[in-house]
């Protein structure tokens, strides 16, 4: 998606991977967000580091700028955090960000193009001689998660030469030190040039310790200085545009001496210095060439500096941190293999891009991808997979991978599989409580005990729903035996003595007891949300249990569920949607708890409990059933009634403008954009003090209720609740890679990457050896779209009289294959040769089975 001039000030596309940090680039080629020393760093520069071009012909310099276009307004000065610390005369009331070299020759125009994980930057100039294009990434390849979490970003540079004789080009990149009193060196040796920092104030075991390297290929020589020079005042900058507008390659500078001024001044700076690496490269006329930068970071320990506890835990080292040696050893793997990974990151970005989705479907599912390549995220040790919900300014935002909140991100369980199947893994190894329940927030260092707070409903039952997903993505029967006993654990606690705030102690199918959950109170009283959970769980706990012959826990299960589904259905929907039964009246129901609890949530002036939805419209009260919808487990309620549901929610909860309407909690959107809000009262039976967030509008939410409308065939209304949030992060508003909500880079909002399937009809049945697509009517002759699953990914179009299965990673084993017109189905070729099969409802079986490889597509056609 390209943004204008007017669109691109908030924009910070993070280079990264999957548990690295990353940095940002903002809309102008500046370097921003260095988030990158295991902690979030909302708003900060490194100082100098940037990219700059210079051309020259026959000895003489024709001209030199920055690689960056205008800085935006406004030029008062910023206060970042790290100005806040630190102090000093500069931020507001210092004019702009002198740091971001605003006050150099830069471009005058900048044309952004982010297609996540690519971002293309192209840069041109009246008065310099060439065009610049930028492609910056970090690779993303689905079911690679080692090529996908690796530290470090790519920057190809591509300069053509529109002048009429031959030109000289020198690219240089410069970096400074984030790493405190440090050494900064540039080296020629092996294939590449490197420039390398690495902290010296603290051992290389210390959580403070950390390494930096920027490398380079692709030019006819390179040349660089370990050190700008070391001076007061702008010293350093002023030299460096002396050196680097005089023709020809850059001198040495190395101070040898790291602790002290050849000058006589004082100890080296605090921060350390800044290196340069340059390579210089000849274009003919007319002609192209591309040289590639690699900016490669180690910082390999960490520790839990959020919720250190009350002693003293060990610290662990990043997951990257146990595959490679140092920044210096990343940087060369990124160049060593980066024809691979680029082709093998863009193979994935033009299938998803390369399709016939609506736009604002495509823009919502990759721009919030981009969270997994956030500092929400992280790797262990081990591997696994941790994350918070989001980011502060400068530290994780709510810990744990937090049940509740993860349960609507579906982009990691598609695309990297192993990653989210040790989410399931660690919970049940780790986070079940002394009394059954499931902690929803993991502790940290793994092993530390889990935390003591009462565990929630949905998370706890949104585990048992994840565990399923898991295994229909991997068609893994053994580990779901293995991991069997955790999911029966999490659904007997419902009826458990032990579970003290008795969510259902007579195995009546409905929680009736008190219901923690992601809106951080508790229900009281039946609710279809919460119970719409319990009540998925028990069905696909019976399911587990037939797969892993735990007959009685099967037939218990599906007793319950029958006997709760009856009841919700009979007690709970009123005509339009489903509400809440409780009395806000009753303080008994809280004194049956505890007084503190009484005292929390009565409401002495009104006479009610607070925090409940009462006969409210709420936002996620049929999700469960989109859970269900996505992974194959069919009804949880009454069909029609899930229509009426939801359609009751876009006519209530979506403001088409919301300058009238009054929101007390956090603003995601005002004035006139559109957004859904968390919870209306049609009836005009609110609540005094409602549950919270009611007022808001929360992307995760948003996307599930739109998603859910779309898989239910109410498109257009589906994709008026997309487009309201893609409209609010136009580049210019908030930045289009990093929605928000509890924090920056929140996971919830991942739950667009589920609009992917609404459309397609896809599903993954792999125990079963089955996929299904289903398309929505399209337009136009042909409809296409990206699919992923455990062993596989590719793109599957269909055409009037075709379907096509094409994979372009992995290989996928098939036994059977549904679709929606399985009853008019003529033939089926695998890699161009007719295969067997026979037709069932809703399918068609192989005689045997089929194995789908890249370049061998499965093609079935149908009768028109």
């Amino acid at each position: 998606m390209k943004y204008d001039k007017d669109h691109r000030s908030a924009i910070s596309f993070p280079l990264g991977g999957i548990g690295t940090g990353c940095i940002g680039l903002a809309g102008s080629g500046h370097l921003v967000d260095w988030e990158i020393a295991n902690h979030p760093n909302k708003c900060s520069t490194n100082r100098y580091s940037h990219f700059a071009i210079k051309a020259e012909a026959d000895g003489t310099l024709l001209d030199a700028r920055i690689l960056n276009g205008d800085l935006p307004p406004p030029y008062m000065g910023n206060t970042t955090p790290a100005e806040v610390k630190f102090g000093g005369h500069r931020g507001f009331g210092y004019g702009a960000a002198s740091n971001l070299l605003p006050g150099l020759p830069h471009f005058r125009d900048v044309e952004f193009d982010g297609t996540f994980p690519v971002a293309t930057l192209e840069f041109s100039e009246p008065g310099f001689p060439g065009k610049v294009k930028l492609t910056a990434f970090n690779p993303l390849i689905p079911l690679n998660s080692f090529d996908s979490s690796l530290p470090g970003a790519l920057f190809e540079f591509t300069v053509r030469n529109d002048s009429a004789r031959t030109v000289t080009y020198t690219l240089a990149g410069s970096l400074s030190s984030m790493l405190g009193p440090s050494r900064s060196e540039w080296k020629r040796n092996g294939e590449f040039p490197h420039l390398e920092q690495t902290a010296t104030s603290v051992p290389a075991d210390s959580a403070d310790y950390g390494e930096l390297t920027l490398a380079a290929g692709g030019g006819d020589s390179s040349s660089g200085q370990s050190c700008w020079y070391r001076g007061a005042w702008v010293d350093d900058l002023n030299t460096f545009w002396n050196d680097f507008t005089r023709p020809g390659e850059f001198a040495e500078r190395n101070y040898r001496d790291a602790s002290r001024f050849t000058n006589g001044h004082a100890t080296s700076p605090v921060n350390g210095d800044t290196g340069t690496l340059a390579l210089r490269f000849e274009v003919a006329p007319g002609e192209s060439r591309s040289v590639v930068f690699a900016l490669a970071w180690y910082y390999p320990n960490r520790r839990n500096d959020w919720n250190p506890g009350d002693r003293e835990y060990p610290g662990w080292r990043n997951w990257y941190a146990t595959q490679f040696d140092g920044a210096a050893q990343v940087a060369d793997y990124l160049l060593e293999n980066y024809s691979r990974l680029k082709a093998e990151t863009f193979r994935f970005r033009d299938a998803l891009f390369d399709s016939t989705l609506p736009p604002e479907v495509l823009d919502a599912v990759s721009a919030n991808l981009s969270t997994l390549k956030s500092p929400t995220c992280m790797r262990l040790e081990n591997g696994e997979f941790y994350a918070f919900e989001g980011c502060q300014s400068m530290a994780g935002s709510c810990e744990g991978s937090c049940t509740h909140v993860w349960n609507y991100a579906y982009a990691l369980p598609y695309l990297f599989p192993d990653l989210e199947r040790s989410m399931r893994e660690l919970d049940f190894t780790y986070n079940f409580q002394p009394e059954g329940g499931l902690g929803f927030r993991l502790q940290l260092p793994v092993g530390r005990p889990p935390t003591p707070f009462r565990p929630c409903v949905d998370g706890q039952m949104g585990g048992v729903l994840k565990t399923f997903r898991e295994w229909k993505i991997s068609g893994d029967t053994e580990w779901l035996r293995r991991w069997y006993p955790g999911v029966k654990r999490s659904i007997e606690y419902a009826w458990s003595p032990r579970n003290y705030d008795r969510w259902d102690p007579d195995q009546s199918g409905v929680l009736t007891g008190r219901q923690h959950h992601t809106l951080d109170v508790e229900l009281f009283g039946v609710n279809s949300w919460l119970t719409g959970f319990y009540l998925a769980a028990l069905k696909a706990g019976a399911l587990m249990a037939d797969a892993v012959g735990e007959t009685a826990d099967a037939e218990l299960f599906r007793t319950i569920f029958e006997r709760g589904r009856k009841r919700i259905e009979n007690e709970l929907f009123n005509g339009e949607y489903y509400s809440q039964k409780v009395d806000l009246t009753d303080r008994s129901i809280l004194e049956a708890y505890d007084e503190d609890t009484a005292r929390f949530y009565w409401n002495d002036e009104t006479g009610e409990i607070k925090y409940q939805i009462g006969d409210g419209c709420l936002i996620d009260q049929v999700l469960a059933q989109w859970h269900a919808d996505l992974i194959g487990l069919g009804d949880i309620f009454e069909p029609e009634r899930v229509v009426s549901a939801l359609r009751a929610i876009h006519r209530h909860n979506f403001k088409p403008s919301l300058r009238n309407y009054a929101n007390f909690w956090r603003v995601f959107g005002l004035n006139d954009e559109a957004g859904t809000v968390i919870c209306t009262w049609p009836r005009r039976e609110r609540p005094a003090i409602p549950v919270p967030y009611a007022t808001e509008t929360m992307h995760g939410f948003e996307y599930q209720a739109a998603c859910h409308l779309i898989l239910r065939g109410f498109v257009e209304e589906g994709l008026e609740m997309v487009r309201a949030v893609r409209d609010r992060y136009d580049g210019h508003k908030r930045n289009p890679w990093n929605e928000i909500e509890c924090g920056s880079n929140y996971a919830r909002s991942m739950a667009s990457y589920a609009l992917l399937a609404a459309f397609s009809g896809f599903r993954s049945d792999l125990p079963d050896g089955t996929v299904r697509f289903a398309p929505l009517p399209f337009p136009g002759n042909e409809f296409r779209c990206f699919w992923s699953t455990g062993p596989a990914w590719g793109v599957y179009r269909r055409s009037a009289e075709r379907d096509e299965l094409e994979v372009l990673s992995g290989t996928l084993r098939l036994r059977r294959f549904e679709l929606d017109r399985a009853d008019r189905v003529i033939s089926a070729a695998l890699d161009g040769k007719a295969i067997g099969w026979k037709p069932e409802k809703g399918a068609i079986r192989f005689n045997t089975e089929i194995e789908i490889a890249p370049g061998a597509p499965l093609v079935i056609k149908s009768k028109a």
